[in-house]
């Protein structure tokens, strides 16, 4: 059995047309199953609750409840002589229907969803009965894994979804780990002839093996020798747009950083480059040197030169 609508709608038996479409609007927004995929239980509520408004949200036919000629299910109950449709004065007849503002929730439901009940029918009118009204099809979701350069430069990409179309997309330039593209009017088709459902696509980037970014930057970690650290000199440099030419100063530090301005990924709103940052890391030769060895042993400056003369009594605070 049905409960009391006006307890599923959590108002009062006093409550005013407009206090009954409030708080249908905002547990119809609550528990609609678009915001609650895979939940019966908000399903079943949202039948409740639909089915609560379906008769209060009629004038006539609240009235009939009130007055114990409908049950809370909406049926005529037993004992009470239904009259003939369109007499005069007849407040409960079918032609006498007094529908209040809620004759007709298609504008209601387009304001909370985009799209009529779920169920395709409309409350009852002045004319009693249902009425198919259009329903908007299922959004359906997708993830898509690119490589790092397709989400830099821009690639376009197929993919079959679980239906088994295949659709084409466009994966635009400057596109960021996690971001969701949307294929408009591709998802499950509409009913009744409402339109058909989206498409979002959440797309996830493969590192890369040595660009990192970080918005509209790249980062990148360059190794250099001893000889183009303390001499300095022109070293070539990968970049996300080819190889580069960049100077290294005389006696660069491991951790330096050298900014390349423009070098990094176009912004996917403005089409403005970042830059890519350049950190330097020292690397000795592989297996040791001699001749270095011995070069070190016989530099007078060596000893000279205290490069953590800093922690001098880091201790003490």
């Amino acid at each position: 059995m049905a409960k009391n609508p006006y307890s599923v709608l959590g108002v009062a038996t006093t409550a005013t047309d407009a206090e009954i479409r409030t708080a249908f609007r905002a547990l119809a927004k609550k528990y609609h199953p678009d915001r609650n995929p895979n939940d019966r239980g908000a399903e079943e509520r949202f039948k409740e609750i639909s089915a609560a408004f379906d008769i209060l949200g009629d004038t006539g036919r609240r009235r009939k409840f009130d007055n114990g000629q409908l049950d809370a299910d909406g049926r005529e109950r037993s004992g009470f002589q239904r009259r003939q449709p369109g007499r005069a004065g007849d407040p409960f007849g079918a032609g006498g229907s007094e529908a209040g503002d809620f004759s007709d929730l298609s504008d209601l439901f387009s304001d909370l969803f985009g799209a009529g009940r779920r169920d395709g029918a409309r409350p009852r009118g002045a004319g009693g009965g249902y009425r198919e009204s259009p329903v908007r099809g299922r959004d359906m979701r997708y993830r898509l894994e690119i490589d790092f350069m397709e989400a830099v430069s821009g690639a376009k990409k197929r993919v079959t979804m679980p239906d088994g179309r295949v659709l084409d997309l466009t994966v635009p330039i400057g596109l960021d780990n996690g971001q969701t593209l949307r294929l408009k009017g591709q998802g499950e088709p509409g009913a009744h002839g409402g339109v058909n459902g989206d498409v979002y696509v959440e797309v996830n980037i493969r590192a890369h093996r040595v660009f990192k970014r970080e918005g509209t930057d790249i980062h990148l970690e360059v190794p250099i020798s001893l000889k183009e650290a303390v001499l300095g000199g022109k070293i070539t440099v990968p970049t996300i747009d080819g190889d580069v030419a960049v100077k290294v100063p005389r006696y660069a530090d491991s951790g330096a950083v050298l900014r390349l301005r423009g070098r990094g990924v176009k912004d996917a709103a403005d089409g403005v480059p970042g830059d890519q940052f350049v950190k330097l890391r020292i690397v000795l030769p592989e297996g040791g040197d001699v001749a270095l060895e011995e070069f070190v042993q016989r530099w007078d400056g060596g000893d000279a030169h205290s490069p953590r003369a800093h922690f001098a009594d880091a201790s003490g605070g």
